[in-house]
């Protein structure tokens, strides 16, 4: 396993707080990390219908079960598990019992906030950094493979193609996620919309123009621009400035948290292609 740069803020963590909670986009190594760093924990996939259904059905049961320490992957799979986190934590408050992963932070923060809040502490895991590659000696001194690849760790743990693996990733993850948060009407506007995202990296958004180029409503245009920052796909960039007001309130720009879907989107399948490409610069968070 690649290192990651949370980990050791994971397990300091452990020493003071009873749930971890670590969040992310799906397939970003989330659960790796946490089997990794948690061996000795008792590992729960909720993605799994079985532990699913028999977890919303008899959470008490579910416990009883599985007793001791536990990682419950994909949390917000059912997320009345939380509620009863709480009681069983405040009765018993052993740090780092609890290792929860998720991959929907606009579901699962709410919950969060609602059940477990002040009894965990939330760690972000993103894609590969160019820091944890470099480390690791999977990145040469050239950056610009790493932006094609993007950061997605099969990619690096397996011999797959990026191309196929990140236009599966958009198919599946994506569009599976977004389909349970909103309800995308015209699935053909959004992946229009989609690719206009990534057409407008490191540029400032207008959402009228977006609206009219999808053929949506500016509304809309923010709803779905809210809902792909919940999965970690893209995220909006404040601007610096030294008034703080203005900081506030002057539009943000765009940018993708994974440069390789980006590429994927935009139709970029070579380095030569990456190189002389107008919005190279836009790939680059400066």
């Amino acid at each position: 396993m690649i290192p990651r740069t949370l980990q050791n803020k994971m397990l300091k963590a452990t020493e003071s707080m009873p749930i971890i909670t670590l969040i992310g986009p799906r397939q970003s190594g989330k659960t790796t990390l946490a089997k990794h760093l948690f061996e000795s924990h008792t590992y729960v996939n909720l993605e799994c219908p079985d532990n699913r259904e028999f977890a919303s059905i008899d959470p008490n049961g579910f416990f009883k079960h599985y007793s001791g320490d536990l990682i419950l992957d994909e949390i917000q799979r059912v997320p009345t598990l939380l509620s009863y986190l709480q009681n069983m934590v405040d009765e018993h408050p052993k740090s780092g019992q609890f290792v929860l992963t998720g991959s929907q932070n606009m579901l699962l923060t709410e919950h969060i906030t609602q059940s477990i809040a002040g009894r965990t502490i939330l760690f972000t895991l993103l894609p590969l950094s160019l820091e944890e590659l470099s480390t690791h000696a999977q990145i040469p001194g050239d950056y610009m493979p790493h932006l094609l690849k993007g950061g997605y760790p099969r990619l690096y743990a397996y011999d797959v193609s990026p191309v196929d693996w990140l236009n599966a990733y958009l198919q599946t993850y994506v569009e599976r996620d977004v389909r349970q948060m909103i309800n995308v009407k015209n699935l053909r506007q959004f992946q229009t919309f989609l690719k206009l995202c990534a057409g407008h990296i490191g540029q400032i958004i207008n959402y009228t123009s977006f609206a009219n180029a999808v053929g949506v409503h500016s509304t809309t245009i923010k709803e779905w621009l809210s809902v792909l920052e919940a999965s970690y796909i893209l995220f909006l960039l404040k601007p610096y400035h030294n008034n703080l007001s203005k900081r506030l309130i002057k539009s943000p720009k765009l940018y993708f948290h994974d440069t390789g879907l980006a590429c994927t989107l935009l139709g970029i399948t070579s380095l030569l292609s990456l190189t002389v490409h107008p919005l190279r610069g836009g790939f680059l968070r400066i």
